[in-house]
């Protein structure tokens, strides 16, 4: 997005006073084209800048000739360009200082309203200084070669005279040499390199900054064409500053020469070594024995290495990160002494494709098959230590055949050897990812960050994993801030200033819980990711927020209000909170028994909430049939294609409120039987979904002993009346509703049999499923005996 349609939709009073001599209209014909020139870096009034301020105006001029011809205001266009013309012709720095002052006013608008400025607008500022400091160098090039050419024509005498000038100069400049003498040129072309140089090597770790946030989930531009570009530009005219250094070396003088070739060797050197990089990282969490994938690219491999009777190969090696460390601090130029793990297929040949001119090894099939476990320090786990793999190659590059051992090493990996801690491992690659600096040591990162900070992490990964453009809310992260610390008393802005530790994230487990924070935060990203992306997207659900705060909001809604929230005590649960009326008006807050992915993946969360008769209004006040009406399934109808009557399942709840009612089966008016009677049950009548019931399949009923607290119990036979008994046997006394582990009537007092359940039918369509909440009823009877 450009600056100016940002501006153009202020308010003009904020910006009018900023077009005078450069009029409004202009401005807006020009748009994204002025911005994407270097106005800003053209500092100063030497001949570089001078020729820079023209090439600027005739550029404007051409950009507006071509708008004229397809633009409806071609005379007012013709008329801008003979104002240019004749006002900046002889004096383009004056138009230069004047787009300068229009664009810095426009940003200064539009940090005053928003505080800050989109990062495309940085990324393409770094893109013209770098642009503009390489054309001052091929600038400063050329004026070395015409003034080397003067030298070479110079009398012996004279260039005499030039060195012993030289050489007291230095001694009081200590070699900041001013004027327009060759010494002088090439000592200010050497530092203009180096300057270009660092910032090659500042955007080569921007970069891979940006590949370690897109593990977490950032957005990555991973197009290495144009640094590859940068690094191939800065090379050609560090081979042509070479050259020109080398042939006037014998006037430049030993101690001089020798140094400034020291210095051009070192530009090189870090050139070279730092175009060498993992272009697709290995997996961050490695389970052994599993196998995996990655590249590196050279990007100077296309331009300078030499055609060799062997392949250059690239080999691949497990290193800890207390190794990483020392090759860190040795600069990447020593030689790995022991390998840490064992990789299969960990060489590969570093390729060379001319279509593309890249330089590349990639790594299909490698395969970790064991891993050494280094010394763990304090309490840290095997999910807590970091290792990486190490690439290496030797190869000989440029007209020299200059020898170089290239080393990259990956993102930070955890090794995992089971499933189960893939979870931790996770969280480890997580932090690390986030909060590691940019130029580190391996794998140094922060103990404590701020809490802001990891709020912008866990959004980011939320909506890197859910893949859905709506992230956390403030009251999200409000909720989070309670849980991670523990406080459920305190305010919003109580938590703007505070650190979250490492141990918080994922060490401690939480107060009352089995887990850690990171352990259940990954559950509910799983099971959104899985399950509920399109409700989240859709913001049906709330979902981060306390069962108690769901108390408030819903206690003065009407009957039927529900909301969906993340479960507070389940890992990788979903629940349904809905308010339900007793008898006597009173508001009660119900929250259904949590949902995981394998029960949604059974009958999914949309269906779950149609077939519930008691969920009205989603919160606040939207009817559930709008809100969920495109989430529900279409469920079938009458006979499939094979003549089968189609069935459907379908969930209840039992809430409170009926689990007061009488149990199924049993009449309210009925007075309750003696000890010794039967009590009759119904069966369901087994009935096709949506249709009448199944011809011949009548209710049947089972006779259900009542138990006896001192005597016998009466068994029917097979085949007698319903009161006639062939024998009575004793039966222990059990409490009203028999517990789980209630036992059935003994073949003998004597002998007990192994105990076993009766269950008992609920009286339920056969298209549906008994209810969420009842369990089927064991043991005797529920009915207590007196």
């Amino acid at each position: 997005m450009s600056l100016w349609s940002l501006v153009s939709h202020m308010p003009p009073e904020h910006f009018s006073s900023l077009f005078g001599e450069f009029p409004c209209d202009l401005r807006s014909l020009l748009a994204d084209w002025l911005e994407n020139q270097p106005w800003e870096f053209i500092t100063g009034a030497d001949s570089f800048c001078t020729s820079a301020a023209g090439a600027l105006l005739s550029a404007m001029v051409e950009k507006l000739r071509s708008l004229a011809g397809g633009n409806g205001q071609q005379c007012q266009v013709l008329q801008h360009i003979s104002n240019l013309e004749n006002t900046y012709r002889r004096d383009p720095l004056r138009l230069v200082a004047i787009v300068k002052g229009i664009l810095e006013g426009e940003r200064a608008a539009l940090l005053k309203r928003d505080r800050q400025l989109p990062l495309s607008f940085h990324r393409r500022q770094e893109e013209l200084k770098f642009g503009l400091d390489l054309q001052r160098l091929q600038h400063r090039v050329g004026e070395i070669q015409v003034l080397q050419e003067r030298w070479k024509q110079m009398g012996e005498g004279t260039r005499a005279c030039q060195q012993t000038k030289l050489q007291e100069s230095q001694l009081k400049t200590e070699g900041k040499l001013q004027g327009n003498d060759l010494p002088a040129l090439i000592l200010e072309a050497m530092k203009e390199l180096e300057g270009a140089k660092l910032q090659v090597l500042k955007r080569l770790h921007i970069w891979k900054r940006q590949q370690q946030l897109a593990g977490n989930g950032a957005v990555f531009e991973e197009n290495l064409a144009p640094l590859q570009k940068r690094c191939e530009n800065l090379v050609d005219i560090y081979f042509q500053l070479q050259q020109q250094v080398v042939a006037v070396g014998g006037e430049l003088g030993s101690d001089l020469l020798s140094r400034l070739l020291e210095r051009l060797n070192s530009v090189l050197s870090a050139l070279v070594e730092s175009s060498f990089l993992v272009e697709k990282q290995p997996p961050q969490v490695l389970k052994t024995q599993t196998k995996f994938q990655a590249s590196v690219r050279f990007l100077l491999g296309a331009r300078l290495l030499q055609a060799s009777a062997k392949p250059y190969v690239v080999k691949a090696d497990m290193v800890t990160e207390k190794q990483a460390r020392e090759l860190a601090l040795g600069g990447y130029g020593t030689p790995l002494s022991e390998s840490t793990g064992e990789i299969v297929h960990n060489t590969v040949a570093l390729e060379i494709n001319s279509t593309s001119a890249t330089s590349c090894a990639t790594f299909k099939n490698m395969l970790l098959k064991k891993i050494k476990r280094c010394e763990r320090k304090g309490s840290e786990s095997v999910t807590e230590e970091k290792c990486a793999v190490l690439f290496s190659t030797d190869v000989t590059l440029g007209p020299g055949n200059l020898p170089f051992h290239l080393q990259a090493l990956s993102l930070p990996i955890v090794v995992i050897v089971h499933g189960n801690q893939d979870n931790n491992a996770k969280a480890t690659v997580l932090w690390d990812n986030a909060f590691s600096e940019l130029e580190r040591v391996p794998f140094v990162v922060a103990e404590r960050v701020p809490w802001e900070k990891m709020c912008e992490t866990l959004n980011l990964r939320f909506m890197a994993e859910v893949q859905t453009s709506k992230g956390l809310l403030p009251e999200h992260y409000f909720f989070l801030a309670q849980k991670i610390f523990n406080n459920s008393s305190a305010s919003p802005e109580d938590f703007h200033n505070r650190s979250v530790s490492w141990a918080q994230f994922n060490k401690e487990i939480l107060p009352g819980r089995g887990f850690t924070f990171w352990q259940w935060f990954d559950g509910v990203l799983d099971l959104t990711k899985r399950c509920l992306k399109s409700y989240w997207s859709d913001r049906l659900i709330i979902g981060f927020i306390s069962k108690q705060y769901v108390s408030k909001l819903l206690g003065q809604k009407p009957d039927g209000t529900f909301l969906l929230r993340f479960s507070d005590s389940e890992i990788g649960g979903i629940t349904i909170a809905h308010v339900i009326r007793g008898k006597d008006g009173s508001i009660q807050v119900e929250n259904i028994q949590p949902f995981s992915a394998k029960d949604l993946h059974i009958r999914s969360l949309g269906d779950r909430i149609r077939d519930l008769a008691q969920l009205r209004n989603l919160y606040p006040d939207k009817p559930k049939d709008q809100a969920f009406g495109s989430h529900y399934n279409k469920e079938q109808m009458g006979k499939d294609g094979r003549g089968y009557v189609s069935t459907a399942i379908k969930m209840t709840v039992e809430s409170e409120r009926d689990q007061k009612l009488p149990p199924p089966g049993v009449s309210p008016s009925r007075p309750t039987p003696r000890p010794g009677e039967h009590v009759q049950l119904a069966r369901a009548t087994p009935r096709a979904a949506h249709g009448p019931p199944v011809p011949g399949a009548g209710a049947r009923h089972v006779l259900f002993p009542v138990p006896c607290p001192d005597g016998p119990v009466p068994v029917p036979r097979p085949g007698r009346g319903q009161h006639e008994h062939s024998q009575c046997l004793p039966f222990p006394q059990q409490p009203p509703y028999a517990p789980s582990g209630a036992r059935e009537h003994h073949d003998h007092p004597a002998t007990p049999r192994p105990q076993r359940r009766l269950r008992l039918p609920v009286p339920v369509a056969v298209s549906q499923p008994a209810p969420a909440s009842a369990q089927p009823l064991e043991g005797i009877c529920p009915i207590p005996c007196p």
